[in-house]
């Protein structure tokens, strides 16, 4: 930011100070990265625009590798107060956003052997290393909403949701989620499933005076917002159905996971016939 302010006489601001911080991390990308800043006091608009050349050279000149090397320094003195020496050190884990910068990453690779440096998750290895070393805990993902199928509802005349992932459901999943559907026409050729993003569900309260006394009362279930995942052409059909259905009995099991990457994965297996007509596949990425 001092860089900017000295050569383009661009302000020094929690605004521009994040800008900065912007093209200091697309460097570590790119060769070149830009922004743009307009100055809505003065009307004035500044072009941020820097190399990764650039931006190594106004480390330099700022001695950061040099404090590098003192750090280091102290670090090495330290262990070998406690016998631990270089030789001794069987990996260097590289943590947080600076260690990304090409430049940094050059300076660790002069100090340690390559095969030592480690940088595989640099933003929560921290985290994941004191929960694991000192608690015995493991960092676990979850799903921030509940997820369901559509169903006609025949006794309100209207759409229902089905829920098949709960709100806060650890993920990938170990165990699947099963569910045994019918065919709900004559001859029903495919099965259709239409999957919603479930929001919270409302209700109505019902306030009245009985015996001189105020009361409330929790009708049923209102209505919930629903995002729908897959209704469009050619996503809502998962199966085609061989014969095909009728009502009046279950005719394919379906099996609910998700995965690592948050993918909710279907699998179908025809009951009549004990084909599997959809094997573990992914239809829809979950948040």
């Amino acid at each position: 930011m001092d860089y900017f302010h000295q050569q383009q006489g661009v302000p020094i601001s929690p605004v521009t100070q994040r800008l900065a911080e912007r093209l200091k991390i697309r460097l570590s990308e790119a060769q070149t990265a830009q922004e743009a800043y307009f100055d809505d006091e003065t009307l004035e608009t500044y072009d941020l625009a820097l190399s990764r050349n650039q931006f190594e050279q106004i480390l330099q000149q700022n001695q950061f590798f040099e404090r590098l090397d003192n750090g280091l320094a102290q670090v090495l003195q330290q262990a070998r107060r406690q016998g631990v020496g270089p030789e001794d050190i069987e990996a260097v884990l590289l943590v947080g956003g600076t260690a990304q910068i090409p430049a940094v990453q050059g300076w660790v690779k002069q100090q340690f052997p390559p095969e030592k440096i480690k940088a595989d998750r640099p933003f929560e290895a921290v985290a994941q290393g004191a929960l694991q070393l000192d608690l015995g805990l493991e960092l676990e993902d979850f799903l921030y909403h509940s997820y369901g199928i559509r169903y006609w509802d025949r006794r309100n005349n209207c759409h229902g949701w089905h829920p098949i992932i709960k709100q806060g459901q650890p993920y990938p999943m170990n165990t699947p989620v099963e569910l045994t559907l019918g065919a709900s026409v004559d001859k029903q050729p495919s099965l259709e499933l239409i999957i919603g993003e479930l929001g919270e569900a409302t209700t109505q309260t019902e306030v009245y005076f009985e015996n001189g006394r105020l009361v409330t009362r929790q009708m049923t279930e209102a209505s919930r917002i629903v995002q729908l995942l897959n209704d469009k052409d050619g996503a809502r059909t998962i199966a085609q159905l061989n014969p095909p259905g009728f009502p009046g009995t279950d005719r394919v099991r379906l099996l609910f996971s998700v995965d690592s990457d948050r993918l909710l994965r279907i699998t179908v297996e025809d009951i009549l016939t004990g084909n599997t007509l959809l094997n573990n596949q992914a239809v829809v990425k979950l948040t």
